[in-house]
Parts: C-alpha cells; sequence; structure tokens
C-alpha cells in the first residue's frame, strides 16, 4: 500500500481538508489494486454484479472525479467518461491493467487540482448549481464508499485484509 497520511486533525482549512481526506482515500484506492494479478483486477467476483471489479471501480472513480470536479466543478473541456446508460465508466478493454488504469486515475488528480487551484469552499461551480464545498464533500464520500467496495474485492481476489 502507498504510503499514507492522516489529514492533520487541527485543519483550519476547510478545502485543504477535503483536499487531504479525497488523497487519503485516493491512496487506499490505489493500494487495493496494488499487486493485484491482471486476472484478478479484472474478476467479477460477485454474481449479481457482473460489471464490479477492482479495475473497475478505479475506473469509475476517475470518472467521477472528471466529472464532478473538472467538469462541473471548474468548467473544463474535457469529454465526460461516463455518459451512457448503464453507466459505461465501470467497463473494461482489453488494453486495462493495473498499471494502465491506475496511471489514468492519478492523472485525473492533475486535472482536478488544476480545476481547484483557485477556488475556495464557498465559490460557485461554474453551472452555477452548487458550491465547491458540496463537490468536494460528495467525490469524499464517493470515493470513499467506492474503497470500500475496493476492501471486499480485494479481499475476494487474494484474501488480503486491512487498511
Amino acid at each position: 500500500m502507498p504510503h499514507r497520511r492522516w489529514p492533520d486533525e487541527l485543519a483550519t482549512d476547510e478545502l485543504r481538508l477535503q483536499l487531504d481526506f479525497l488523497r487519503f482515500s485516493r491512496q487506499t484506492a490505489v493500494g487495493k489494486v496494488a499487486g493485484l494479478t491482471p486476472a484478478l483486477a479484472t474478476a467479477a467476483p460477485l454474481a449479481t454484479s457482473p460489471r464490479t471489479t477492482a479495475l473497475g471501480v478505479i475506473k469509475h472513480l476517475t470518472a467521477a472525479e472528471r466529472y464532478w470536479i473538472s467538469i462541473i466543478a471548474a468548467g473544463a473541456d474535457l469529454p465526460s467518461l461516463w455518459q451512457g446508460s448503464p453507466d459505461p465508466s465501470w467497463n473494461l478493454s482489453d488494453t486495462d491493467t493495473p498499471p494502465t488504469v491506475i496511471a489514468a486515475y492519478q492523472t485525473e488528480w492533475t486535472h482536478s487540482a488544476v480545476a481547484l487551484a483557485d477556488k475556495g469552499p464557498d465559490d460557485l461551480t461554474a453551472d452555477g448549481q452548487r458550491t465547491i464545498r458540496w463537490i468536494m464533500a460528495h467525490v469524499n464520500q464517493e470515493t470513499a464508499r467506492h474503497v470500500g467496495h475496493l476492501d471486499i474485492l480485494r479481499e475476494l481476489a487474494d484474501g488480503e485484509v486491512g487498511e
């Protein structure tokens, strides 16, 4: 698991705290996939959720972060990665491997940092419908929820448990 540092417990900068928790959850997500073989990373062990794979979760997190932070919050001219029904962000291609999917997720972190560079928690999103505070709370809960799915998928894949 990559080195993770808990956010400052005496933090007073709200947006910094939100970003630090997001960083922590992102690193946890990547750590849950690290070391999995391509076969284990693309396995769908839940019969009722045949598109739920470790790599699919990471691809979905990439799409969610792009949509909410770069597109909605900042108005960036980037293509959405989850247009369609059912949500295609979970789908894997023949070229998806743990390193390529993780690299795409990490690239998205850079897009998010650029998108939020001049924003404060009270600022409105590019569409004027939400605050940056709301976006960050939403992306944090979305990421943390899916890290829980990765906990289960990793345990089913190779028995590894823990944070």
